[in-house]
């Protein structure tokens, strides 16, 4: 008999060290603890299928709480280990925040092959685009421990194809991951859908994505998560290359300026696939042009050759009205794209 009751939930303890997290997480996964938060709640009981609630970051500014079975996740971390080819025993390495679901996945992996978090001396880890400069950059211990990893995976944001080039050149293995905490987080590694995984482009170029790794629900809401045939539609605009999905940015980084839509995400990944920089844009609020773009690099650049190349690709309202160089390009603990932040700094000088 199917047990209808709720199930306790509680939130992950600030004080609870990784071993008391990862036994927590296991009698969540198994059935035999409460489900666990990884972040505030608002709720105390869920679903007894829900193990695992992991808060979204509210980028379209509606935060949600996504409730995950024991096995949606274990689906996540099977496709993922098939996909490395890992084996009982190996170990994966802790290097981002636990209230996310990339964290949240270390984890789970390292209970999938019965092994513990490694400081050093790991076969996988998990980081964001920043790390991986900063390794490749200060050429220490961490860029030595990512050189003798067997595999690791770099996703939360779009990686540059010059930090790829530089990361390969250096003996990483470096994995692109794409997803989001509606199917357990990454799903695509390297542009190709993860086993059992599948992809529809839609209109407005909407990636949609299916899979045994699917979220329940959102906790508290009564909109489905899926469409009645399964299909998750992202916020993320895409299209599929020669059998390899390319993410093209999120259709809510969409701005108007001058009446011309322009998409935020697609203008960065231009623009870092030139290997001239690294760079992020944004827009302020303009009386002359309604949102008026602009365009930071953390390095020097030319802004005729820039101009042109969006001009090019894009059109006349491609252009940034406003550039800054040599600045802080700022992003989020899992690597996003800061960009209210970034706008601040243009606001001041604008």
């Amino acid at each position: 008999m199917v047990n209808k009751s709720p199930r306790e939930l509680i939130q992950l303890r600030s004080e609870w060290s990784i071993p008391q997290t990862l036994q927590a997480l296991d009698e969540a996964l198994v059935g035999n603890g409460p489900a666990l938060a990884f972040g505030p709640t608002q709720f105390s009981t869920v679903p007894q299928e829900v193990a695992v609630v992991i808060p979204t970051s509210g980028s379209t500014g509606n935060p949600k709480e996504v409730a995950l079975s024991a096995s949606a996740l274990r689906a996540s971390a099977d496709a993922a280990h098939a996909f490395l080819g890992a084996h009982r025993g190996e170990r994966w390495s802790l290097q981002l925040p636990i209230n996310h679901i990339a964290g949240v996945n270390v984890l789970i992996r390292a209970l999938d092959l019965g092994s513990e978090i490694a400081a050093a001396d790991y076969e996988y880890t998990s980081i964001v685009p920043t790390q991986l400069f900063r390794a490749l950059q200060d050429k220490g211990e961490d860029l030595l421990a990512l050189q003798n990893a067997k595999a690791v995976l770099v996703g939360g944001a779009a990686t540059s194809s010059e930090l790829l080039t530089q990361a390969r050149a250096q003996g990483i293995n470096v994995v692109t991951t794409y997803g989001m905490s509606e199917m357990s987080g990454g799903c695509v590694y390297n542009g190709s859908p993860l086993p059992e995984v599948e992809i529809e482009i839609r209109a407005d170029q909407r990636i949609a994505l299916r899979g045994p790794m699917q979220a329940l629900k959102y906790l508290g809401s009564d909109i489905p998560l899926a469409d009645s045939d399964g299909w998750f539609l992202t916020s993320d605009a895409g299209e599929v290359k020669d059998g390899k999905l390319i993410v093209l940015g999120r259709v809510d980084d969409q701005i108007i300026s001058g009446g011309e839509k322009i998409s935020l995400g697609a203008l960065d990944t231009f623009l870092n696939s030139l290997n001239l920089g690294e760079f992020m844009s944004c827009a302020i609020t303009s009386q002359e042009w309604g949102q008026q773009l602009c365009l930071a690099s953390s390095g020097e650049f030319d802004e005729k050759e820039i101009a042109i190349s969006l001009r090019n690709k894009f059109g006349n309202h491609a252009v940034p009205k406003i550039f800054l160089k040599s600045t802080l390009l700022p992003r989020t603990s899992i690597g996003k794209a800061d960009r209210a932040t970034l706008a601040q700094s243009f606001e001041r000088i604008g």
